[in-house]
């Protein structure tokens, strides 16, 4: 396994404290929890995303959806299924799990749904609007454009005659 010293990085920087602990809990997870259940995430358009997770064998009862700042939590509570016979395979694993996602800012939750044994979450981008750039309209006025009054025009002429005299003499 790799370990990245990153202290270099924190002393020069301010306010970067979320990468920090994002790139430690990526470093520190358990690579069999992150196997259940299996997901998808797609990006839809420049501002949507949707991910799809296979929660085969649960009821939209035993799912729960959890937003928090810069995170999502999704996390699945199993219930004893009291069968009539016995069963000789179980390949449909219905055991508990918690997913946690880490979302980047002014990511929201848009609409989830279930169908199939398919967990949909669809996100989308709301920037706020004093967060977005704004183009300025440059125009040109009477108040902004220089004023040159004919009082200023005559006394620069006057300084370029005056200028042309003074070269070459000495």
């Amino acid at each position: 396994m790799r370990t990245y010293d990153l202290s270099p990085l924190f002393r020069s920087t301010v306010g970067f404290d979320r990468l920090g602990r994002l790139l430690d809990s990526a470093m520190n997870t358990d690579e069999a929890a992150l196997s259940y259940p299996p997901y998808n995430i797609e990006k839809l358009s420049e501002d949507a995303y949707r991910i799809t997770m296979a929660v085969a064998g649960f009821a939209a009862e035993d799912l729960e959806i959890t937003t928090q700042p810069n995170a999502l939590v999704v996390a699945g509570k199993a219930h004893k299924e009291e069968s009539s016979g016995q069963v000789l395979h179980r390949g449909i694993a219905r055991r508990a799990f918690e997913r946690r996602f880490q979302l980047a800012d002014f990511i929201k939750v848009s609409a989830a749904g279930l169908d199939n044994g398919l967990l949909t979450i669809d996100l989308v981008r709301e920037v706020p609007e004093a967060m977005k750039p704004r183009t300025i309209a440059i125009t040109k006025t009477a108040a902004t454009a220089p004023q040159i009054t004919q009082r200023e025009k005559k006394r620069r002429r006057g300084k370029k005659k005056r200028g042309k005299k003074g070269v070459g003499k000495k």
